[in-house]
């Protein structure tokens, strides 16, 4: 019988940190952050709404882009906290969490074969949602003496280095040079 699951699918490796969260669940007394879980109850002004809204027989799907309510309420968010001013129809999409939003943004923008810079370490779902996405993963290895933080020196380098990797075999002609573009993009 033929394997249901796609190709690339079968190619991702489940995430280390799944198996951590199955382990620590089982511990007692463990607080658990491993999949973005708060350790607390939800507070109950947002239970209390949400039993409200139930009430109120609003129960039916919206639609998929978010609550108009809501997108009108996060573009003031927006504005009023960072001076962003962005369309709430148009600019503005909820979703149920953040590996949805990076999931659907890839689909979104990545052509097959797009290459994605991805700092590593990084979030669990960034490699596997640029290879469904039919984008090539390019790792970018961050460094303990930076905190693990991505500098504009190291994505300024692994740019060059990909444009110097991609340009190599390309045989400039007269006209090209002479406007600039034989550039040792390694720096």
């Amino acid at each position: 019988m033929r394997n249901p699951l796609s190709k690339t699918i079968v190619t991702i490796q489940p995430s280390g940190i799944r198996k951590f969260f199955d382990i620590v669940n089982e511990m007692e007394d463990a607080i658990s952050l491993g999949v973005g879980e708060p350790d607390f109850d939800t507070p109950w002004h947002i239970r209390d709404e949400g039993i409200y809204s139930l009430e109120k027989g609003r129960t039916f799907y919206t639609s998929n882009a978010g609550l108009k309510e809501l997108k009108i309420e996060i573009a003031k968010y927006l504005f009023r906290n960072y001076d962003l001013q962005y369309d709430y129809q148009h600019e503005i999409v909820v979703t149920v969490g953040g590996s949805e939003a990076i999931d659907i943004a890839m689909r979104a923008m990545l052509d097959p074969g797009d290459e994605v810079l991805i700092p590593m370490p990084s979030y669990v779902s960034y490699l596997p949602c640029a290879v469904l996405a039919n984008g090539v993963p390019v790792p970018i290895n961050l460094k303990a003496e930076n905190d693990f933080r991505l500098t504009a020196e190291e994505l300024e380098k692994k740019i060059q280095d990909m444009l110097y990797d991609s340009m190599s075999d390309y045989v400039f002609t007269p006209q090209e040079k002479q406007v600039g573009w034989n550039v040792d993009f390694r720096g």
